[in-house]
């Protein structure tokens, strides 16, 4: 029995150990299930985190895919995050292909073309003031009766508007009388009687029955001179009246003045006398037509608009003084002028200056640019461009807001967090003359191209002379302190270079004379279309330069022939187009992300 017993035991000891060693060798080691689960946590987070997306209006909403805001419902944008291929300009905002295809955006070219189409302007009704009338006290009194109860009330000319009772017109009636007993002995008093009642705007016929009448006239009647609205009542029955007391404002609105806003790139579209038509929101469905009679003169410093008045029949008085009329005028005046366009989805509208998004051109993720530039009013649906883009350029047409505010959220420029520009408020006359001094540099840096040393002296004397032209009085403050410190180093370059005995001298000298004209172009801005500044990293043993190009096209003039084409374009400055400084807009550049 004892020995069965030990048998089983063996037995079931060494199934046991059999059984753990096959357990063993079946079960997978702790490495390797420890490196699984971080391989499924990684692809796991990776994915997770790969895009956030946020509320625009909302930030701090964050979720892992698309949808919508808790909040407020708005669609979600893809919030940025910083990429290894991320510029460092917070000028300009990355974004993914998915991003770009969620955000829905779409692109254009911006295309050269004849402005043609209809000008729309908007302003208000305004009475014509030629009909606007006051009606005063000729002669002191009291008002006895008053037949105008309340402002607005239509009247006719003739109309009795008040009745007054005065001493002083008693007493004239009397002196008439006895006047008139004695007027073939007197006729001199006679007549000054009565010239005594006219001057006071008594008719013919009163001063008649006055002379006939046995009974003096107690009560005079005040009659209405014109047709019309009365505007404002400024007497009560009962009250005193002055010699020259308004008692009431008239005005005529069978006649209206349409006063329309255009900015000063719009005149060369309007003239006097053309015709136009106009709509007035409170009378929805009916199109008017008016003319314009006058241009004002005077330019709005604030605005920056010119007030355009135009005269408007008005017979049934549908349109009331106040009224917010849209006009369109037939833009006649630009049908020859070529000019760049742009829809008015490209827009956001901040102020004097609006913002575009301008695609990157070659960038590796897509990229956008926000610019500021300066439009005209709106013809059709598009915006004529004044400054700031040029033809063949690319800008977002459709999704600019996302862009915009994914940029705000990511730390970059945006509509409402703008750089602070470098360029100065400066009149286009002081660009006018800084333009002849850079046209004159670009002769002198030709000269140099050419590897003309003797050329580039002579053109340095020209530089000199368009110098010495610029009128300092148009600048004023801080501007004219900067010009004139510009203007010394200028000068002192350019006897560097009358005084420089070989080519490399003057080159030398030159590079000094473009850096202050380089300062010149960013601080006050020149009227050309496009320059450039372009850099060559080997001049002068590797230390590098920068010029002034009025050629995107690269012609060194630190080496000339021997090594004509070295050298990049490093910024374009646009007419029009303010410089930024070189700022971050929330303080640091890192903050500057890219969505991926």
């Amino acid at each position: 029995m004892n020995g069965i017993n030990r048998s089983n035991l063996s037995i079931l000891i060494g199934t046991l150990l059999i059984g753990a060693f096959l357990g063993w060798i079946i079960k997978p080691s702790n490495h390797e299930t420890i490196g699984s689960s971080d391989n499924q946590s990684t692809e796991s987070s990776d994915h997770q985190h790969s895009e956030t997306w946020t509320c625009s209006m909302h930030p701090q909403v964050r979720q892992s895919e698309p949808g919508q805001c808790p909040i407020c419902g708005m669609d979600l944008i893809p919030a940025a995050s910083k990429s290894a291929s991320s510029s460092d300009d917070p000028m300009v905002f990355e974004m993914s292909n998915s991003a770009v295809a969620m955000a829905n955006i779409a692109t254009s070219r911006v295309k050269e073309s004849l402005s043609k189409g209809e000008l729309l302007l908007s302003g208000k009704v305004k009475p014509d003031e030629r009909n606007i009338s006051s009606i005063t006290a000729k002669y002191p009194g009291r008002i006895e009766k008053l037949f105008i109860n309340f402002t607005g009330q239509a009247i006719q000319k003739g109309e009795k508007l008040a009745t007054i009772y005065s001493p002083e017109l008693v007493n004239a009636q009397k002196e008439l009388r006895e006047a008139a007993e004695s007027k073939a002995d007197f006729p001199e008093i006679y007549a000054a009687a009565k010239e005594k009642l006219r001057l006071w705007k008594l008719t013919a016929d009163q001063i008649r029955n006055i002379e006939n009448q046995e009974e003096l006239v107690e009560h005079f009647d005040v009659l209405a001179q014109q047709s019309g609205i009365v505007t404002q009542r400024k007497v009560a029955e009962g009250d005193y009246i002055a010699t020259g007391s308004v008692l009431f404002e008239i005005v005529d609105l069978g006649r209206v003045w349409i006063m329309l806003d255009a900015y000063e790139s719009d005149l060369s579209a309007i003239r006097e006398g053309d015709a136009l038509s106009f709509t007035a929101a409170g009378i929805p469905g009916q199109v008017f037509e008016a003319s314009i009679a006058y241009i004002d003169p005077v330019l709005d410093p604030d605005t920056r608009t010119i007030k355009v008045r135009a005269v408007a029949s008005n017979p049934k008085a549908l349109l009331k003084p106040e009224m917010f009329v849209n006009a369109k005028i037939a833009a006649s005046g630009q049908e020859n002028q070529a000019s760049v366009s742009i829809p008015r989805t490209a827009l956001l509208w901040s102020g004097k200056r609006s913002v575009v998004y301008v695609k990157v051109a070659g960038a590796e993720y897509p990229a956008y640019e926000m610019r500021e530039i300066t439009v005209g009013s709106r013809i059709g649906e598009e915006y004529p461009v004044i400054e700031g883009l040029e033809a063949g350029e690319e800008i977002v047409t459709n999704g600019v807001f996302s862009i915009d505010a994914a940029a705000q959220l990511a730390g970059n420029y945006s509509m409402m967090a703008r750089p602070e520009p470098k360029t100065l408020e400066v009149s286009q006359s002081f660009r006018e003359q800084l333009t002849i001094v850079a046209e004159a540099y670009f002769e002198l840096k030709n000269a140099l191209v050419d590897d003309d040393a003797q050329g580039a002296r002579d053109a340095g004397k020209q530089v000199r002379a368009a110098l010495d032209k610029v009128d300092m009085s148009l600048v004023e403050g801080d501007a004219h302190d900067h010009w004139m410190a510009l203007k010394d180093e200028s000068a002192k370059a350019l006897q560097g270079i009358q005084e420089a005995e070989s080519l490399q001298a003057v080159r030398r000298q030159f590079m000094s004379l473009s850096e202050s004209i380089l300062e010149v172009t960013e601080s006050f801005g020149l009227e050309k279309d496009t320059v450039y500044r372009q850099y060559c990293p080997m001049a002068f043993g590797d230390e590098g330069a920068y010029w002034l190009s009025e050629k995107e096209e690269i012609f060194n003039p630190y080496f000339g022939e021997s090594m004509l084409r070295c050298g990049e374009v490093r910024e374009t400055y646009r007419k029009g187009a303010q410089v930024m400084k070189a700022n971050s807009p929330s303080g640091s550049k890192d903050m500057a992300g890219h969505n991926h």
